[in-house]
């Protein structure tokens, strides 16, 4: 047993706990509390292997869990930047990449690499499967908006617009679920939970 390389492993295990205190600006689709982001991260997850079918392309599903479960760790440091403040995503990716600095760096080397470069492939989206993650990373919180009654949206006076300009990018990993979102926007204009604009 390599007792140093465990010990920055488990550093690594306890590091990570940290996610399940960040608070996200979505609500449970029960609307009884604020999500955590390790919440989001397992959710997200399950998504992936439940709509894999509606990738545009074939994709490597474990790539596309593997991001998943990275992309967000970085919010230890970082925290949760809310997706239309547009203040704060001026400085997300500074925040962003000093956290992913520490935070992978606790790992051994070659694993820090590992889960510093499927985190970098889910931030550029030039992969099939990093579009496919951003794409269930973009929906969900949709659809929890949309179960909530357009919750978040509403105590942040975002519009249809914004909803339609943040989420476009659904399509690039997969064209159905850009569809089924617009229909979900559609019904949230129509039922007065997000406002025209």
């Amino acid at each position: 047993m390599n007792i140093e390389r465990l010990q920055q492993q488990i550093q690594f295990i306890v590091e990570i706990d940290k996610l399940k205190s960040v608070l996200r600006r979505s609500y449970l689709a029960d609307n009884s509390r604020r999500e955590n982001t390790a919440e989001h991260t397992w959710h997200l997850t399950v998504m992936a292997m439940v709509l894999v079918e509606h990738a545009n392309e074939p994709i490597d599903l474990l790539r596309v869990l593997k991001m998943l479960v990275v992309h967000d760790i970085v919010e230890i440091d970082a925290d949760d930047t809310f997706c239309y403040d547009e203040v704060g995503a001026l400085s997300k990716a500074d925040r962003e990449g000093r956290a992913a600095d520490r935070i992978f760096d606790l790992l051994p080397s070659e694993q820090a690499v590992e889960l510093r470069d499927l985190w970098e492939e889910f931030e550029q989206r030039a992969t099939d499967e990093a579009k496919f993650a951003a794409a269930l990373d973009r929906l969900i919180p949709l659809i929890h908006n949309y179960n909530t009654e357009g919750r978040s949206w509403r105590e942040h006076g975002i519009t249809h617009l914004q909803v339609l300009k943040r989420n476009l990018h659904i399509g690039e990993g997969s064209e159905s679920l850009w569809e089924f979102a617009q229909i979900l926007i559609n019904e949230a204009v129509e039922k007065k939970h997000l406002p025209v604009a």
